[in-house]
């Protein structure tokens, strides 16, 4: 049974309640939509592409939370789950715990960005020291550099003060920790010959203890690991490295969002560069790679290929591409995908964040509510 959590006001933020498929019901008042909402609940557009597998249906949020996006396995066995609120960000971001039977807040009070005035959680990941750490992507709000990685004091389980680590990105997107090392995509890290640009970057749990790191735009700043250029298509869209996990074998992969070319980056002992190479993958064409994650037991990559909206999976031994599942321009309702962009493995199930904010030429066309998360269960 569906229930919707009671409306919250945490840290002078308004956090409207969630609906989830928990078994507990409390009453509650909904929180009051914007004037000329246009995201209410509609009929979704007709399906013009065959179903592919069987997404479920395991969350449903209203509009104050309207683009669940990064995930992260928290110690307790519960997940994180940022929602940035992008498609409608007069409601504030916020970070979530959910379970398979509860959706409930996690984080209400985030630090604006002092220019943008804005918060905006994207992937994020529980470090080796306990704390919990964000990407914050500003790029919508601003070009300026202004994104940031973020980390949460976690005590007892309770999350506490949230501080800057590092500034000056352009677009934070994901974040990995692997041993003491944490990596960032950075979606937009342009170069003065080079706009089309983005970045794998890497920093020690040391030095992000030291305090706040400023990076330096626009050049190969010494936290770069790996560049990358974004062919630009018909979406016209130039966003490139995204999402990022590693193999078996600690070789970090990341996809293009603009473009979805699929990399390779292969570390030296030291953890520095030793080889990057752009994947060519057998069977269907990705053209776009948004989250993804890694199940180091099989070294298959679950990725989320948003613009169609799509779970692939690519089996990193041969680097051959297989669909899990796929649908076409949807609500959501019901679990189907409603532009997929982050996953999570727990477990036999992946979990699947629905971002539903489309860009040009995406199979979905608008964000429209029911904004959802959905799940599959492996086989």
């Amino acid at each position: 049974m569906k229930t919707i959590l009671p409306a919250l006001l945490v840290g002078g933020a308004l956090l409207a309640g969630c609906q989830s498929n928990s078994t507990n019901t409390e009453n509650s008042t909904p929180a009051t939509q914007p004037s000329g909402d246009s995201t209410a609940t509609a009929p979704a557009t007709s399906d013009t592409v065959a179903n592919i597998g069987s997404p479920k249906l395991l969350h449903t949020l209203d509009e104050a939370h309207n683009t669940p996006d990064g995930l992260a396995l928290a110690p307790n066995g519960s997940l994180i789950l940022s929602v940035p609120n992008l498609a409608n960000n007069s409601y504030p971001a916020v970070l979530m715990e959910m379970t398979d039977t509860s959706l409930k807040p996690y984080l209400t009070n985030l630090p604006l960005e002092p220019t943008t005035k804005k918060a905006a959680p994207m992937d994020l990941a529980f470090g080796p020291d306990g704390n919990l750490y964000y990407a914050e992507n500003q790029y919508e709000n601003s070009k300026d550099f202004k994104s940031r990685l973020m980390r949460v004091r976690v005590q007892n389980g309770k999350p506490g003060a949230v501080e800057t680590v590092a500034d000056n990105f352009a677009l934070a997107n994901a974040v990995l920790w692997k041993g003491n090392t944490l990596y960032v995509t950075d979606s937009q890290w342009d170069m003065p010959d080079n706009d089309k640009g983005s970045a794998i970057l890497h920093f020690t749990l040391a030095e992000l203890s030291k305090g706040p790191i400023h990076l330096k735009p626009k050049t190969k700043d010494p936290h770069v690991l790996a560049m990358f250029t974004t062919t630009v298509n018909e979406t016209g869209v130039d966003n490139g490295a995204d999402g990022l996990d590693y193999d078996s074998q600690g070789r970090l992969y990341t996809g293009s969002f603009g473009d979805g070319k699929f990399y390779r980056v292969t570390l030296k002992p030291d953890g520095s560069l030793d080889k990057q190479e752009t994947l060519t993958l057998t069977g269907k064409q990705i053209p776009c790679i948004d989250g993804l994650i890694i199940d180091r037991k099989t070294d298959k990559a679950y990725v989320c290929n948003s613009r169609e909206n799509a779970i692939e999976v690519i089996n990193l031994q041969d680097n051959s591409v297989t669909t899990l599942a796929q649908n076409g321009d949807t609500d959501g309702a019901g679990g189907l995908l409603d532009q997929p962009a982050e996953v999570l493995l727990k477990g036999n199930r992946l979990y699947i964040s629905d971002f539903d904010k489309p860009e040009k030429n995406f199979v979905n066309k608008k964000s429209d509510a029911p904004h959802t998360m959905s799940v599959i269960d492996l086989q």
